[in-house]
């Protein structure tokens, strides 16, 4: 049985959950990046994680690293781009893909106010010529180094961290914003699973 402060605490992390700003990962390699990613989202109030395509070994989730954050999130994969893509385009979503190219916007000059999805790419060669395709947007992370690259995870957090400063200055964040049947199903499925850790 959870206790009241139990139900409290999950009752204010659903209250911040956004789902409307999803984050997208094409083609994941390393199982390390994927499971520090999902770390992130969790932090930032992300409930919906997209995988296009992922390696198979970045399925190998470390635990260590995630710190069993996946439970909290709502992680699906998917084959191709546009499998994951049309449907939430059709819902209205604006696709912004991270992309170094000359025509990209600085991630600061982007309104993420909007349901949005973030999508990143592999960190070897960055988002596929089918996620572009989809893309309402590129944007990218100024970078003044000798190495133009950041790490996946690195990169996933400076972007949605900007996304959620003006989602607050927006007051997004002044009442919960799940539809209340997903917000009733979310409630009792991670009291159900804290309940299961508390066993253990």
């Amino acid at each position: 049985m959870p206790t009241a402060q139990r139900i409290a605490k999950v009752k204010s992390v659903l209250d911040r959950r956004q789902p409307d700003l999803r984050i997208v990962i094409d083609r994941v390699l390393i199982a390390h990046n994927a499971s520090a990613v999902l770390r992130t989202c969790d932090a930032a109030g992300i409930l919906y994680v997209d995988l296009i395509s992922p390696n198979p070994e970045a399925l190998a989730i470390n635990r260590a690293i995630s710190t069993k954050v996946e439970k909290w999130l709502e992680v699906s994969i998917y084959e191709s781009a546009e499998a994951c893509l049309r449907p939430l385009k059709a819902k209205g979503f604006q696709i912004i893909a991270t992309h170094l190219g000359p025509d990209s916007l600085s991630f600061r000059d982007v309104n993420y106010s909007q349901p949005t999805v973030l999508v990143f790419g592999s960190e070897a060669e960055g988002v596929s010529t089918s996620v572009l395709e989809w893309a309402d947007k590129k944007i990218k992370i100024p970078m003044w180094g000798m190495v133009q690259s950041l790490n996946l995870s690195v990169s996933v957090g400076i972007v949605l961290y900007e996304a959620l400063r003006q989602r607050e200055a927006t007051g997004y964040f002044d009442q919960a914003r799940l539809p209340l049947d997903e917000y009733q199903r979310l409630l009792e499925k991670w009291l159900k699973l804290k309940e299961i850790d508390e066993t253990k």
